[in-house]
């Protein structure tokens, strides 16, 4: 008798692992589906309005560091609704690069890597930083120009050649000093991406 109930319970019990186990792939598999689905919601080309949740510089960020925002407006699909207007949004900066004092252009590179948590693969919004060149040369230039002037009249051509040495100087001081042009995209800023 005692054998007979020991036999039953473990096939129970076997039943009971078999049964769980193969609940647990159907569970798995339909998650797995569904993750699948919503990655496909949003066709490629579709084009994704959001709105930066926080402020992103070219001096403070780094590749690879993450952003979060909310979407500007309901992304709509063949007449079918795929995500709300402030659904949340995560990002990624491609690429960054602080602006230098003299020379050396910034540059921020942003994607969009999630809507809603469902992953999606979308093209990059850049913004490039001004060039040194044109203002820093016309600075040092200027500045050269105004100390060669004084020095000629206060020492003839000697003193021109000290005043534009000194004033090439200033302005080089003057140009670095200045010079930094980072870019930033502050808070609640609209940026649009499209779905690859």
């Amino acid at each position: 008798m005692a054998l007979e109930i020991c036999a039953a319970y473990c096939t129970v019990v076997i039943w009971g692992v078999i049964t769980m186990r193969k609940l647990s792939l159907c569970v798995l598999a339909l998650v797995a589906q569904a993750l699948v689905a919503q990655t496909q919601t949003i066709p490629s080309g579709t084009s994704v309005s959001v709105r930066l949740g926080q402020t992103i510089s070219s001096d403070k960020a780094r590749s690879g560091d993450t952003w979060a925002g909310t979407l500007r407006q309901d992304v709509v699909v063949d007449g079918r609704m795929v995500a709300r207007r402030g659904d949340p949004v995560r990002g990624r900066v491609v690429d960054a690069k602080a602006s230098g004092r003299l020379s050396g252009t910034a540059l921020l590179a942003l994607q969009l890597t999630s809507i809603n948590g469902a992953p999606v693969t979308t093209s990059t919004v850049s913004r490039k930083g001004g060039s040194h060149k044109g203002r820093d040369a016309g600075a040092i230039g200027g500045t050269a120009a105004a100390g060669a002037i004084i020095g000629a009249l206060a020492g003839g051509g000697k003193g021109a050649a000290i005043g534009a040495g000194a004033g090439a100087g200033v302005g080089t001081a003057g140009a670095a000093a200045t010079g930094k042009k980072d870019i930033r995209i502050p808070v609640e800023t609209i940026l649009t991406f499209r779905v690859r």
